[in-house]
């Protein structure tokens, strides 16, 4: 899986959530889930269960709590990925 997938799949897992709906048309790897897209620190962690339930992986609590913008949430995708 490459890094357009993952951006593609992972966009609309976060898709629901998104508050600043505006914003979200504009996402790019430097977004922040909270500040940008207005998503609650509660929903962070509804997504992050979809992310793992998609791309059948395990993300440990280090890494969950970089997962606040759209590079590192890939970054951590694809780490995990490698792993498999």
């Amino acid at each position: 899986m490459d890094k357009v997938q993952i951006t593609e799949q992972l966009k609309a897992i976060v898709k629901p959530f998104v508050a600043n709906k505006e914003a979200f048309e504009s996402i790019n790897e430097d977004t922040d889930f909270i500040k940008d897209l207005n998503i609650n620190s509660a929903n962070l962690v509804d997504i992050v269960l979809d992310v793992e339930d998609a791309f059948g992986i395990v993300i440990d609590d280090s890494s969950m709590a970089k997962m606040l913008n759209v590079k590192a949430t890939i970054s951590i995708i694809e780490t995990k990925l490698s792993e498999k």
